[in-house]
């Protein structure tokens, strides 16, 4: 007897079981520090070992033309990156706004353009820095702009089919059911209006949004918390190893860097350099227990700190990064890891919520949204290989320049925008053609179009895909359908207001992604059954899923702006509330207006 044939409380065995895998997949990324991908591939595994679902249809997320779209569009958007495309608009068609109003909108609207064709990461991080030069010029603290470009990132992704890869999932499952593809800008009319009303709602809560020291500020001089020694001739430690002194990891602090008496510098240091006479020793740390070492050591006070954020000193300087999610420092201590000699890096303070943690930085836990600050070399590979241990830099060293590239790369965009829209390509075609494009025009070498597709995300969407068809094929989707028309009743709006009020609550704790392929199947299977058009249910969800705005968890741009803008966990609850309630109010709205339910 198969599993479907088995029937318990009135659901066959197989749908308790999918409800079962479901439960525990949200539960470990609730609650637990698993890497994401893995959590989603322990969970096609459970679907295949338990016979839910037969092997093809769990490889089949993998092959899906959403999940496959999604790696491609990565190459687009390295090629648009390296060429300068987003960094050429930003400078020249950005100018400084002269009243806090003025900078939101000037800010929003654009983010939400780019958006729309770009990663929301790509282009967030791109305007953290216009935020961080606004803000001085206007004397404004940076959280008072980066909530609203990260909430703008997230609606200008719903208007188009590529702006967020949810939406090509959402476009897979219609396509699937009914055998019609969306169009690229099937959802730009409720997308370019809900993002209307988002501008609108934050530049009428704006006195909500919080006001918060940036972690930057608590790095602006590092004389407090670097400590610059120097060992004199008749020194007993001249001749010796750090390992011998015990002067490399000491109470309060590390030797961070040796300037030599020939202005040789050594950094990182291990424990096998030798001290000589006329060394300057740089310590970071807890100054007053660092200066115990005159006493103990025989060392003396240097004439002048050596670092401050403008110095450089031999090609090395001093930047900051923050702790993204998955980020494998999370809940470990610098000086358990190899991070520093791996990556030639040496953290010098830790910051949270804005304010810098007191104390040797080497033994203090990481935490999410935690911000470091970093000396080293800043080259290219050195910021490439830290990446991996998911930091995102802000002020590092690459420069990306722009010139004929740059003008061949907004060609190739706007050639996959008009080949797929006006229906000319499929997506996937247009997508593979432009991609092939950017690398034969060399606006991204292989390097980058490889260093661009994210596996890890590409998994966390194929796990997703293959959750959805199990809701589907399980019975489960038209179960939660009929269960919804009992309690909603049969009026259209009712229940797709319902179904988008339980998206967007979902989406805040785990991936959008995620949150729509388990409710695509039940919404379609909700309209199906009140004999409803599918099309606007579909679209609503696209937008409800991708209005996470009440905890800093809820979407990547959250977290790539909770470090920098000093914020605490709470702070988006304040304005991420109402605007979620704003944006499900103008969602129902403009899709009940434009299409017939």
């Amino acid at each position: 007897m198969e599993m479907s044939e088995i029937i318990l409380g009135g659901l066959a065995l197989n749908a308790w079981i999918t409800l079962g895998i479901i439960f525990c997949i949200f539960v470990i990324l609730m609650t637990t520090k698993w890497p994401v991908d893995m959590v989603f591939l322990g969970g096609i595994g459970a679907f295949v070992i338990t016979g839910t679902i037969n092997i093809e249809m769990a490889l089949s997320g993998f092959s899906a033309p959403s999940v496959v779209v999604v790696g491609v569009l990565s190459v687009v958007v390295a090629g648009l990156t390296s060429s300068g495309l987003l960094h050429w608009l930003v400078r020249h068609v950005l100018k400084v706004p002269k009243s806090y109003p003025a900078a939101m909108v000037k800010l929003m609207v654009p983010v939400a353009f780019f958006s729309a064709v770009l990663t929301n990461v790509t282009v967030v991080a791109v305007f953290i820095k216009v935020v961080k030069i606004w803000c001085k010029k206007m004397k404004l603290a940076p959280s008072k702009l980066l909530i609203p470009i990260s909430y703008a990132s997230g609606l200008g992704g719903a208007c188009t089919l590529i702006g967020t890869p949810l939406n090509l999932i959402v476009a897979s499952f219609y396509a699937e059911k009914t055998g019609e593809n969306m169009n690229l800008f099937t959802t730009a009319p409720v997308g370019i209006f809900c993002v209307l009303v988002g501008v609108i709602a934050m530049l009428l809560m704006r006195r909500l949004i919080p006001e918060r020291k940036s972690p930057e500020e608590s790095f602006e001089s590092t004389g407090d918390y670097t400590v610059e020694l120097l060992v004199p001739a008749d020194c007993k430690c001249v001749g010796k190893t750090l390992k011998e002194t015990q002067l490399l990891s000491v109470k309060g602090g590390r030797l961070i860097e040796i300037v030599r008496f020939d202005k040789e510098i050594i950094s990182p240091v291990t424990e096998s350099e030798f001290i000589l006479g006329g060394d300057r020793l740089i310590y970071s740390g807890q100054v007053d227990e660092i200066l115990e070492l005159r006493k103990t050591h025989g060392l003396t006070n240097a004439a002048r700190p050596i670092y401050s954020l403008s110095e450089v000193e031999r090609g090395r300087k001093l930047c900051t990064a923050t702790i993204t999610p998955g980020s494998s420092l999370i809940g470990n201590k610098m000086c358990n890891i190899d991070f520093e000699d791996n990556n030639g890096l040496t953290l010098v303070a830790v910051a949270r919520t804005g304010q810098r943690i007191e104390g040797s930085p080497r033994n203090i836990e990481l935490q999410l949204g935690d911000t470091l600050l970093l000396e080293g070399l800043l080259q290219k590979n050195v910021l490439e290989r830290a990446k991996l241990s998911g930091l995102h830099f802000f002020d590092s060293e690459e420069v990306i320049s722009t010139g004929p590239k740059t003008v061949v790369s907004a060609f190739l965009l706007l050639g996959m925008v008009l080949l797929s829209s006006l229906g000319y390509m499929t997506l996937i075609q247009a997508s593979f053609l432009t991609a092939g494009a950017m690398l034969v025009t060399r606006c991204c070498s292989l390097k980058q179009a490889q260093n661009a597709i994210d596996w890890k995300i590409l998994m966390v969407f194929a796990g997703s895909v293959c959750m959805g068809k199990a809701i589907s094929s399980t019975g489960l989707a038209e179960l939660a359908a009929h269960g919804m028309l009992s309690i909603c009743g049969s009026n259209p709006i009712v229940v797709l207001t319902c179904l988008c009020f339980a998206v967007t609550c979902l989406t805040e704790f785990i991936s959008n992604a995620a949150a729509a392929a388990v409710f695509c199947p039940i919404m379609l299977n909700a309209a199906e059954s009140m004999g409803a058009n599918p099309l606007p249910f579909c679209i609503a969800l696209m937008i409800a899923a991708s209005c996470s705005f009440a905890t800093p968890i809820g979407s990547p741009t959250h977290m790539l702006v909770y470090g920098v803008g000093g914020y605490r966990f709470t702070d988006f609850a304040r304005t991420g509330l109402i605007m979620n309630l704003v944006m499900l109010a103008a969602n129902i709205f403009i899709v009940q207006l434009l299409y017939s339910l």
